[in-house]
């Protein structure tokens, strides 16, 4: 039986694509890519955003960097591509950063900057819930795996 595939931020498969420069890669890659033929994107990057970047926060339906700069459509830009290549891969779930104004799942940065969590989901997320692709964040990564395995 061939395996389902798996939309994937880039950074958790240790691409250095994060506003920062670094990679989020996670424990479990391995494991990961036993279970499913993972599809990594990074939908700042698709955006058109650089790497690296001025950090961003979701505030409201709007992208800010810290500076004040409005780069809401090139997070939009980044969710519209990002929904077509889970489309078109038929990826049925995402595993996605956590806490990302993109790829943020549950909670997300306020957009004080702060690092204050509230309730709320990134842009991309956003698109990819409106196409019932489920959503898991490294948080519960556990769950996604657990899920395969079931299977």
């Amino acid at each position: 039986m061939s395996k389902p595939n798996l939309l994937i931020s880039e950074c958790l498969c240790g691409v250095c694509c994060r506003y920062d420069g670094v990679h989020n890669k996670i424990d479990c890659l391995e494991e990961l890519k036993s279970l499913y033929n993972l599809i990594p994107v990074c939908p700042e990057v698709l955006g058109g955003l650089l790497t690296p970047r001025p950090p961003a926060e979701r505030i409201g339906n709007r992208v800010q960097t810290r500076n004040g700069i409005d780069v809401t459509e090139q997070f939009k830009r980044g969710a519209e591509l990002a929904l077509a290549i889970a489309i078109d891969k038929n990826c049925l779930c995402a595993l996605l950063k956590a806490k990302s104004p993109s790829c943020g799942y549950g909670e997300i940065y306020d957009g004080t900057f702060t690092r204050t969590l509230v309730n709320g989901v990134g842009v991309t997320s956003e698109f990819l819930l409106q196409h019932n692709i489920q959503i898991y964040t490294e948080k519960n990564v556990q769950d996604l795996i657990k899920h395969n395995s079931d299977d």
